[in-house]
């Protein structure tokens, strides 16, 4: 009886400390988002003005090529360098603007990301607190195994809180 009374003054502490976890999907809250609709419309309306704008400049490109190439015989030594080092240049204009579009869209996105992902760790932190929760494990972040009887799925809590 001793025993008995010994273990459970032992075990007791334990079961007043039970602690919380809960694991969240990020990916489907974010998706959820219309920040993240309103975003990704937008990255893509901004992509294909750059694209419709380098096509603009290969097209005239390739026309300031084309007449090089058939008036190229008859041109003297001075004006075909010139011409010649003019293609060179648009050529490389041309890259450098690829180059500072795809930066541009990279810091886009990544600002319009940022912001979302500030909002849904914002979200899942007041649901952390509100419940009690000693840990909130995110899905997205390839987390191997959840056990679903220690650990509450609180995404509808987050979506709620975000409005969603």
């Amino acid at each position: 009886m001793k025993k008995v009374l010994l273990m459970l003054f032992m075990f007791a502490p334990l079961a007043t400390f039970a602690q919380k976890f809960g694991h969240v999907n990020s990916q489907e809250i974010i998706q959820a988002m219309p920040e993240f609709t309103k975003a990704r419309t937008d990255i893509e309306a901004l992509t294909k003005t750059y694209e419709a704008d380098l096509k603009s400049m290969q097209d005239e490109l390739q026309k300031k090529a084309e007449a090089y190439e058939k008036e190229q015989a008859t041109l003297p030594a001075n004006i075909k360098e010139r011409r010649e080092k003019e293609l060179q240049d648009m050529y490389q204009k041309i890259q450098q603007t690829y180059q500072d579009n795809q930066q541009a869209l990279a810091k886009e996105q990544s600002e319009r990301m940022q912001a979302i992902q500030t909002k849904v760790l914002d979200a899942i932190k007041q649901v952390g607190q509100s419940g009690n929760y000693v840990y909130i494990m995110d899905l997205a972040g390839g987390v191997p195994y959840i056990s679903s009887t220690l650990s509450t799925d609180v995404t509808a809590e987050v979506k709620k809180k975000l409005g969603l």
